[in-house]
């Protein structure tokens, strides 16, 4: 008995959707070998970053593209891209095509896109050198070559955390999402070191008053952009799991001491080591006192922005006073400190809030992580059909499929929205 088409083409487009599901399920999913060794390759690429800023740093005189440092950074780059071809070669047809390369996790395709940035900005940046030579002091931060290659080197190594599909984050993956996330904000802060607070010593010219255009109005807005660059990573991973006790400090601390060894290691450490210090301490405030705040989950994260800077940077302020002296007067001092509360209220907001289209960077069905809340324990509650969809596992990266969590907080049956996990 014949088959008829219309049978034929049903069967056919059956077994075409099977195999597709199945290849969306295989790129979706990611093992913890794969994930490590992609670590290690972003981990290459930004140690070479880190090494070629602290020589230029120390070697001002540094006239030659051929140096160990650019070594380090654009082998780094090859195993990145060699480490993205291992993992596509099993997700993609033999024949790769658009739709194909479009299927793909964000995962892959956003270190895909940082890869194509590096390989593009390299070329320039050797061309670039040749023609007009090396950049120094503030050109080394405006450089349009050097913007492609810190764009690309963050979208790399974002990849990592992004592969990471768990609920609820264990030890292991816990330290991969936060190396991760390292890697992902420390070349951010290097790249703009001109408009960092890290990096730096000073507390002002004792000017009374200070002008507008001054170094002292420089350093100001440092603290604020600083504030919100130290903030986000904390707001992103928090949008996806529970973060673990220790991680918003290690994600201040490192940072801060990173800057340190590579524009300040002439200097004594007091400095960073009191943002560390006052970074773990407000943390433990922010875990003991939470749990006591009967609060709504975004109320709970929107009066962390407010209360954490101004209480790290005032920490920092006390210790400069009596290490240095802070040449800024009351208006100043209590202007900033205002400042950096409100940034960090403004940064929770947009980061916690702001979420592409539904449609913009949906998963497939089997890679969408089941998310847990912010910092929560509890359960989250399920999300109304009209609420946006979409997570964060990184800083700079696009939010991924799942949806925002509502967990109970204090007061209620169940664990704070800041407590730990």
């Amino acid at each position: 008995m014949s088959t008829s088409p219309a049978v034929a083409a049903s069967v056919a487009a059956s077994v075409a959707a099977s195999v597709a599901a199945s290849v969306a399920a295989s790129a979706a999913t990611f093992s913890a070998r794969e994930r490590w060794v992609m670590l290690v390759a972003s981990a290459w690429l930004v140690t070479g970053l880190q090494l070629d800023a602290y020589a230029h740093a120390t070697t001002p005189e540094l006239e030659t593209f051929w140096t160990p440092w650019h070594a380090v950074l654009y082998s780094g780059i090859a195993a990145s891209g060699l480490t993205l071809v291992w993992l596509l070669r099993p997700r993609l047809p033999r024949i790769p095509t658009y739709e194909s390369v479009l299927a793909l996790p964000n995962a892959l395709r956003v270190p895909i896109l940082g890869m194509a940035f590096l390989l593009v900005g390299g070329g320039i940046d050797t061309l670039w050198h040749n023609v007009f030579g090396i950049e120094q002091g503030l050109e080394i931060f405006v450089s349009p070559s050097h913007e492609l290659i810190i764009l690309g080197m963050v979208l790399v190594a974002v990849g990592p955390a992004l592969m990471t599909t768990a609920a609820k984050l264990n030890f292991a993956d816990g330290t991969l999402v936060t190396v991760s996330a390292l890697l992902t904000v420390l070349p951010l802060h290097i790249y703009s070191l001109h408009a960092n607070v890290l990096g730096t010593i000073f507390f002002g010219h004792g000017e009374d008053p200070v002008r507008i255009y001054s170094t002292d109005a420089q350093i100001f807005h440092g603290y604020v952009f600083t504030t919100a660059l130290l903030l986000l990573p904390i707001i992103l991973i928090g949008r996806r799991w529970p973060l673990p006790p220790g991680v918003p400090t290690v994600l201040v601390a490192v940072p801060t001491l990173a800057m340190h060894l590579m524009f300040l290691s002439d200097e004594p450490w007091w400095m960073s080591l009191t943002i560390a210090a006052a970074a773990a301490g407000t943390e433990l405030v922010i875990r003991v006192v939470a749990p006591l705040i009967p609060a709504s989950p975004s109320t709970a994260w929107l009066l962390l922005g407010l209360v954490a800077p101004p209480l790290v940077w005032g920490t920092l302020f006390v210790v400069a006073d009596v290490q240095v002296g802070v040449g800024w007067n009351v208006h100043v001092v209590s202007g900033l400190l205002t400042y950096v509360s409100l940034t960090g209220a403004a940064t929770i907001l947009v980061a916690r809030n702001v979420r592409p289209p539904a449609h913009a960077f949906a998963e497939p069905p089997s890679a969408a992580p089941q998310p847990s809340g912010a910092l929560a324990v509890s359960p989250p509650a399920a999300p109304s059909p009209a609420s946006p969809t979409g997570s964060a596992a990184s800083p700079a990266a696009p939010a991924s499929a799942s949806p925002a969590a509502s967990p109970s907080m204090p007061g209620a049956s169940s664990s704070s929205d800041l407590t730990a996990s």
